[in-house]
């Protein structure tokens, strides 16, 4: 019964647009998150079905329910998986099932349907059409690009090469390619599933949509720097982050969240990450002028938004108030800002990377058009020119990322730069992360990306899906962290099993035999 008590109260409250769904399922403290999202996320998707079958059928008067729990319990009885309850609701339910049912059968004749997704307003089932690759960053803090794809050739995925275009992201199922911006990153067909597979599983696979792993990348920290992740939960950034620095500077990593900075706690120890400092603390309260700050030099900066970027919590424009939407944009603008304002006050910075995982303008350009306005200090470093959308004018030094431009979540970046004359007019050259020279799709060489430079330069409902499998596996995977680390001594057999990891000790023993026969 708690699970339908908490889904009806965050669905409320999303409808109401009181605060994002995503931040509101993480803050419930709900036992099993995962369950909780699912269910919240479905009924939004067939709020206006579930409305008008529960209307149909006079059922809030004869149960003497309110439309959002007759929702989410409507939604379970007649869409999911079945009730999940027992006691006095399922009784209700079991009793008005047929009736309901009769209404959904009525629902689809008149619409000339036969299946329920049919239903969805079009716009809706445009959105929940979308289907984007899979992404997995290599984690190159226990593996390299070049061992991955040997291991997923040997465990039957078909190697393609290098990405060129957009259109080689279409991928059947069992091929795959190295993106064609971040050359860690690698891209599979849509259904595409690792939660069960040993690279993910031993932390040498990152599920992270390409859009979230932008900021990182662009940030791009010299090894041995310090920096800080403001808002860092659920820790995908930030592993990306200590990957970058090879493990070895400062880390500080906060977080207001005491629950999601400990999931993350796990995420970290699994991807091998050891330079970190967390704290459960709100970044605004951090001093920069702490001692223990002197030397950040670097910031990345991703803070609460509306989520609007992300497929799974878009809103069908005609359905929301756009008054309560403005508010509440408004609100999250104020917020950012002074997030974004705070960040640039530590004394040695260099570079602070914004990011949301939002579409709309005022929590993005507007909100780094009145940050620059209030720090002349600081400018717009140009980014990525091959990328193909670009920040709304005037910065379209920014960049913007969507499901139709970029085939990724929606998302925004941008990169501030400190500069020593505030009045100067000399361009800063853009933000170009090398990257592997394109090839035809087809067998080819991996290659990995050169030292990071100070010069060079990024949920996320795939964060998301990986804090959830964390958090379903956590105790589990402590008790097998010793298990693993005696396994990543062994290496990998033919068949892909566990019997070590694709990293970096197989090919040094390569070398001593080559040289060895050299001497013979």
């Amino acid at each position: 019964m708690a699970l339908y008590v908490k889904a009806a109260e965050i669905l409320e409250k999303s409808e109401m647009k009181q605060a994002a769904l995503k931040t509101m399922v993480y803050e419930s403290k709900f036992s099993n998150i995962k369950q909780l999202f699912a269910l919240v996320c479905e009924t939004e998707k067939f709020s206006s079905v579930l409305e008008e079958i529960i209307e149909s059928t006079k059922l809030l008067k004869q149960a003497k329910l309110k439309m959002p729990l007759a929702k989410v319990l409507v939604y379970d009885l007649l869409i999911g998986r079945g009730l999940k309850c027992g006691g006095s609701w399922k009784t209700v339910m079991l009793k008005h099932r047929s009736r309901l049912q009769a209404a959904l059968a009525r629902l689809k004749v008149k619409q000339k349907v036969s299946k329920n997704e049919d239903l969805l307003p079009a716009s809706v089932q445009k959105l929940f059409g979308i289907q984007l690759p899979r992404y997995a960053r290599v984690n190159t803090l226990k593996t390299t690009v070049e061992d991955a794809v040997d291991y997923l050739k040997r465990d039957g995925f078909s190697y393609l090469g290098h990405a060129s275009s957009l259109g080689d992201l279409t991928l059947r199922k069992k091929d795959f390619v190295i993106d064609m911006h971040l050359p860690e990153l690698l891209v599979f067909s849509p259904k595409t599933d690792f939660h069960d597979h040993f690279l993910y599983k031993a932390g040498h696979f990152i599920l992270q949509d390409k859009a979230s792993c932008l900021p990182a990348y662009l940030l791009n920290p010299p090894v041995g720097s310090h920096l800080i992740d403001a808002c860092a939960a659920p820790g995908n950034k930030t592993s990306h982050l200590a990957a970058i620095m090879k493990n070895k500077g400062r880390l500080f990593a906060f977080d207001l969240d005491a629950k999601r900075l400990a999931t993350m706690s796990t995420l970290l120890l699994r991807a091998g990450v050891t330079c970190q400092r967390l704290a459960n603390r709100d970044f605004l309260t951090v001093d920069p002028d702490s001692q223990e700050f002197k030397d950040v030099e670097y910031v990345l900066l991703d803070p609460s938004c509306s989520g609007s970027g992300m497929v799974c919590l878009r809103d069908d424009a005609s359905s929301v108030n756009q008054d309560t939407v403005q508010a509440r944009l408004a609100s999250l603008a104020s917020f950012q800002l002074r997030c974004l304002n705070h960040g640039l006050k530590f004394p040695r910075l260099k570079r602070l990377v914004y990011s949301t995982c939002s579409v709309h303008r005022q929590e993005n350009e507007d909100v780094i058009a009145a940050c620059l306005q209030q720090n002349p200090g600081f400018r717009l470093v140009p980014l990525l020119s091959e990328w193909p959308e670009r920040g709304l004018q005037p910065l379209p030094q920014c960049l913007r990322a969507s499901t139709a431009k970029t085939r990724t979540q929606g998302f925004f970046v941008a990169l501030l730069e400190k500069h020593s004359g505030a009045g100067s007019l000399r361009p800063e050259p853009a933000v170009q992360r090398s990257k592997p020279e394109a090839t035809p799709l087809g067998p080819s060489s991996c290659k990995k990306r050169p030292a990071a430079s100070e010069e060079s330069g990024a949920s996320e409902t795939e964060e998301m899906k990986e804090v959830e499998e964390i958090e379903e596996t956590e105790e589990k995977e402590m008790e097998e962290t010793e298990e693993k680390e005696e396994t990543e001594k062994t290496p990998i057999t033919a068949a892909g099993q566990a019997d070590g990891t694709p990293g970096k000790k197989k090919r040094k023993r390569g070398k001593k035999k080559k040289k060895a026969a050299a001497v013979e």
